[in-house]
């Protein structure tokens, strides 16, 4: 008897944990740490559940890219469990008729944002599994109906707050839409006639590397070994910026100070470095849907 009572409470209580259970709520935007526009999202989000846990993916988008926000996300999405929500505001078209949603992906995690192309690279990814579009009436800040330009406090971060909190459902968010997101073209990565074809979606920053959307398996196809020279060419549109032949190595320390390497960073993929230096400011080599680089022995 005793056993079973033991047992009843156990169980009780695991069920109490798993409906309080909040999910993860990472939030990234281009609004820099300098002023308070952060605090206030987060502060909106802890006044809709004091419990909520708040985790930071970058604030340091550069202003307005759209593009970069999408690569963060996706950079970032793998290493977070099923149910995580991610607010994502980098939003120049904040108070036009651009839609704010919610994707639900395949992999069961919920993304808020303006739909502007940030959802680029996650839709692609990782698939979507529903889109709804918040609705205002409900899921919107109270006595914010005014404000016009700080769709991040009023109605990302309180929506994704109340979701991330079990505050709403994913039907409550608003109606739901086609599965289908406005999205930036860019050079996905290929392998024809010996050549292998990709874009440069970001910039290892702090360390000034080029990171490509060239993965391993594909780069592979060069039959490449340590020390191997490689035909290198990088543009920007039409204007070639970098061409020159540079060895593939597998570590920094393989090559001189001051010398250039390929190599495959932390996620597996083909990126460019110079030895303790930036070869991004060196030659002056930026990230975007508009720079692409091609490979070939």
């Amino acid at each position: 008897m005793k056993k079973n009572i033991f047992f009843t409470v156990v169980l009780f209580f695991t069920f109490l944990i798993s409906v309080n259970a909040q999910a993860p709520l990472v939030l990234q935007s281009d609004f820099g740490i300098e002023d308070a526009a952060v605090a206030s999202m987060k502060g909106v989000a802890v006044t809709v559940s004091p419990d909520i846990k708040i985790y930071d993916l970058t604030h340091k988008i550069p202003v307005f890219n759209i593009w970069e926000a999408s690569q963060r996300l996706v950079q970032t999405a793998d290493y977070w469990p099923k149910g995580t929500v991610f607010v994502s505001v980098v939003d120049p078209g904040v108070g036009t008729k651009r839609k704010s949603v919610v994707l639900k992906t395949k992999t069961g995690q919920y993304f808020v944002t303006p739909d502007n192309g940030t959802l680029t690279l996650v839709a692609e990814k990782y698939g979507i599994d529903s889109l709804r579009e918040i609705d205002e009436a409900v899921n919107r800040l109270k006595n914010s109906e005014k404000s016009y330009t700080f769709h991040g406090r009023d109605v990302y971060a309180y929506t994704g707050a109340r979701l991330a909190a079990g505050i709403i459902n994913f039907k409550q968010v608003g109606k739901l839409l086609e599965p289908k997101v406005v999205a930036i073209p860019y050079q996905k990565a290929k392998f024809v006639n010996g050549k292998i074809y990709g874009n440069i979606p970001i910039l290892d920053i702090h360390y000034g590397n080029i990171w490509t959307n060239i993965g391993r398996s594909l780069f592979k196809k060069l039959e490449v070994k340590p020390g191997d020279l490689l035909n290198v060419k990088i543009t920007n549109g039409k204007k070639t910026v970098y061409k020159a032949k540079i060895p593939f190595h597998n570590m920094f320390g393989s090559v001189k100070v001051g010398e250039p390497l390929v190599y495959l960073n932390s996620l597996s993929n083909v990126s460019l470095a110079i030895r303790e230096g930036s070869f991004a400011k060196k030659y002056k080599i930026h990230s975007g849907a508009d720079w692409n680089i091609k490979i070939w022995k």
